[in-house]
């Protein structure tokens, strides 16, 4: 029996990719994403770097234990610049998992696309063009991406209504996540305004005490310097009578 010749096609990744809106977004929302993580690793470290240029200028003026906390406090703050980063760039950080959250939907679409043509037409193997694989030459006919496209753009709508429903979940995360940011905040502004009248507080009960041990030794030295010259005067008038009465008695 002689042999049976194996049917061949190909395909274009990168012509269906750019083909497929879906695909677009997923990238366009993990360059917004990763310009944002960006933006807040920059100004962390921004805060650092002030932190650093402080303490060096202020690092004279400063006891050894101020000096020893503003180190240790830029000592966190690198630490958290690291655990950010890590969260958001690592190997199983955000940016890994936003991007398995967005891509991989798409990838799976379109290698189900592919499977699903290739049982159909009988396809023994199907390449990628835009691969590794060098196509010296290749009939358009045996070209399945608009094949592909199309059967993506098939199933496009209930993958729209699914991905609307997935970014209105990951929105209210977010949401929920910001919520509870500000929760803390106020909590957080609440305790210090608090702290912040309580030592005011303190501030004015320590300064009307002053005042009032002042003013009781301002009473105490007034009631001494009166009781000091009621004695002088009774001294002066006793004085005064003992001599008139010496008078009297001389004339007598």
């Amino acid at each position: 029996m002689a042999q049976k010749p194996q049917k061949i096609a190909y395909i274009d990744m990168e012509y269906i990719l750019e083909n497929v809106p879906e695909y677009t977004e997923a990238q366009e929302r993990l360059k917004a994403r990763v310009i944002t993580w960006q933006q807040r690793l920059d100004a962390l470290k921004r805060e650092i770097e002030i932190m650093k240029v402080d303490l060096s200028n202020e690092k004279a003026l400063l006891t050894d234990e101020l000096n020893d906390e503003r180190e240790e406090d830029i000592q966190i703050k690198e630490l958290d610049l690291k655990n950010l980063q890590a969260g958001y760039f690592g190997p199983t950080g955000d940016l890994y998992m936003l991007r398995k959250q967005l891509v991989k939907p798409v990838q799976d679409q379109i290698y189900n696309a592919i499977q699903e043509i290739a049982s159909q037409k009988k396809y023994d193997m199907v390449f990628d063009k835009s691969s590794d694989l060098i196509m010296l030459y290749s009939n358009k006919k045996y070209d399945l991406s608009e094949q592909v496209l199309n059967k993506i753009v098939k199933g496009r709508k209930l993958k729209a209504i699914e991905e609307k429903k997935e970014e209105k979940s990951q929105t209210a995360i977010e949401n929920a996540a910001k919520a509870k940011t500000r929760a803390d905040e106020r909590i957080a502004k609440n305790k210090a305004l608090k702290d912040k009248i309580k030592a005011q507080e303190e501030e004015r009960a320590k300064k009307r005490a002053e005042i009032k041990k002042l003013n009781e030794e301002k009473r105490k030295k007034r009631l001494a310097e009166i009781e000091r010259r009621r004695k002088e005067r009774e001294a002066k008038i006793k004085a005064a009578q003992k001599a008139k009465d010496s008078i009297k008695n001389n004339k007598n």
